[in-house]
């Protein structure tokens, strides 16, 4: 990988004029960010872009603008043995087609290794940042947090392949620190009744979700949650209190039979980001990749773009606000997916939100659900939401276990979608499609078919 990252170096060294067309979610905000900066070192003239995919639209657009190089940053893989007229590099992690191993194309599934855990699009990205000039290391947080924001710390509690080398450079440069403690989301930022209450991986029984049970807990336990009219977040806590709430969670996990595998995930690695403030949403690498996806998925990439670079002024008081709306979409969106129900077929479970839910963050409200207590995890789940122009966006999430028997969502959507002349892929834990208005029943029958076959 890392010698295809040379020769990809080398196209952008020899490239006056670069287009980076990126990805709508943390990743692809990180990924193009990594680019930015690279081409900005360079002293090169570029652009940038962020879209939701490349349909024939964007890439009829991208055709006709006539660019010298187009780089394609956690997205791209799937046009890289097509429209040969867009003169282009990619450096992407998602599933890429057969005789695609060309020497202007990055991805891990080339080499053999797994693009939905061991280097993310930003990760890809880095690393021909890194061939390009040695100094671009202090960019090696921003592949962090893509990896993050894709979640590939989820299956071992950290990360692990290439990410690990990203992380030693990070850490060599001083701009990123790993350290082992609690893996619930809101570490910095969340009261500690809330980060339990919104605790999903592992789901503690009698707490996830109960916000009096989570307040009752605390109290039981001595642990004082206020300083003042302050409420204490995790990270205010003395190392004993720390230690006192894991312990007594992990033996409400023993006590209900969760068994030990499942209760160590309660703590693992976590990646702080040294140069930012503590206790704000941009010191922990988790944090800041949620605050990213509230940004882009709303259309309003400039914002995380720019937090990215470096503002912690205007723009991140705008990603501020924006992450208090994706916070209640995605709290709403979780409650019209219940109440519209979970339809379970007999491989896999579904709902249709229609226009209740945004198509940019359906994947994310099905992720959550199939996380939760209430929706069962021994089937993968789809999410289905209007995209507009008679377009449906389908996206689909499994579980570690189901990915262990054989699942791989990426090959399904794929197939599935194919039979509409449409696209789809992804990851075999996380995939999405766009289908046709109308097709949805048709889709899942494929889908459905595939899926059975594949756990069989």
């Amino acid at each position: 990988m890392l010698k295809r990252a040379e020769e990809i170096s080398k196209i952008i060294k020899s490239s006056k004029g670069i287009h980076i067309v990126s990805h709508i979610d943390a990743d692809g905000i990180t990924a193009g960010t990594i680019a930015y900066q690279t081409l900005k070192r360079l002293g090169k003239n570029y652009s940038i872009e962020f879209v939701k995919q490349l349909d024939e639209i964007v890439l009829e657009r991208l055709k006709n603008e006539n660019h010298e190089l187009v780089w394609f940053t956690d997205l791209g893989s799937s046009i890289s043995i097509s429209y040969p007229e867009i003169n282009k590099v990619v450096t992407d992690h998602h599933i890429c087609p057969e005789k695609s191993n060309l020497s202007f194309h990055l991805n891990p599934h080339l080499f053999n290794l797994d693009g939905g855990l061991e280097i993310s699009g930003a990760g890809t990205t880095y690393l021909v940042s890194k061939a390009i000039d040695k100094k671009n290391k202090d960019l090696s947080y921003l592949a962090l947090i893509g990896s993050c924001g894709d979640l590939q710390d989820r299956k071992n509690c950290k990360l692990v392949g290439l990410n690990r080398d990203i992380l030693n450079d990070g850490e060599k440069t001083g701009v990123v620190q790993s350290k082992i403690d609690i893996r619930f989301f809101g570490r910095e930022t969340r009261p500690i009744y809330k980060m339990l209450q919104y605790s999903s991986d592992p789901i503690i029984p009698g707490l996830s979700g109960r916000e009096s049970s989570c307040i009752s807990f605390l109290q039981e336990l001595g642990i004082t949650m206020q300083d003042g009219d302050e409420w204490r977040k995790w990270i205010d806590l003395s190392k004993d209190e720390r230690s006192l709430i894991i312990s007594n969670i992990a033996q409400l996990l023993l006590l209900k039979g969760f068994g030990h595998k499942l209760t160590k995930r309660i703590i693992g690695e976590v990646y702080i980001l040294n140069k930012e403030k503590e206790g704000t949403e941009v010191h922990d690498a988790k944090e800041f990749a949620t605050l990213l996806n509230s940004t882009a998925r709303y259309g309003k990439f400039e914002v995380g773009l720019n937090v990215c670079l470096g503002d912690r002024n205007k723009w991140l008081k705008e990603a501020r606000k924006l992450l208090l709306g994706h916070r209640h979409n995605l709290i709403e969106g979780l409650q019209f997916a219940r109440e519209e129900g979970i339809i379970k077929r007999d491989h896999l479970q579904f709902f249709h939100a229609g226009s209740g839910i945004r198509d940019t963050i359906v994947g994310i409200v099905a992720n959550l659900l199939l996380n939760s207590e209430d929706v069962s995890s021994e089937l993968p789940l789809i999410g289905f939401a209007d995209k507009g122009n008679g377009e449906i966006k389908a996206s689909a999430r499994g579980t570690e276990e189901l990915v262990e028997k054989g699942l791989n969502l990426s090959l399904a959507m794929k197939k599935a979608a194919s039979a509409f002349d449409s696209i789809g892929g992804g990851h075999n834990i996380a995939a999405g499609a766009t289908i046709p208005k109308g097709k949805e029943e048709e889709f899942l029958e494929i889908l459905e078919k595939e899926i059975k076959t594949q756990l069989s």
